[in-house]
């Protein structure tokens, strides 16, 4: 079953820490977002596999942005 990881803060991603297809536990930092001069790590909420990152570095996201997608 898949789990959507969605953003918690309006902001940019600045930084990706994982790849498709990397396997990850829970509260593995995926990637960061930066907001108000301040990083914040997205965590994964659970362990699984990456299946799909939905954004890039450099995007902006909106609260309630799917960031990435584990399975």
């Amino acid at each position: 079953m898949a789990v959507e990881v969605e953003a918690q803060i309006t902001g940019n991603v600045w930084k990706i820490e994982k790849q498709v297809g990397d396997t990850v536990q829970e509260e593995d930092v995926l990637l960061i977002i930066e907001s108000m001069k301040m990083e914040i790590p997205v965590e994964a909420p659970c362990g699984g596999r990456v299946a799909e990152f939905r954004v890039a570095e450099g995007d902006s996201v909106e609260e309630g942005t799917v960031l990435v997608v584990l399975e």
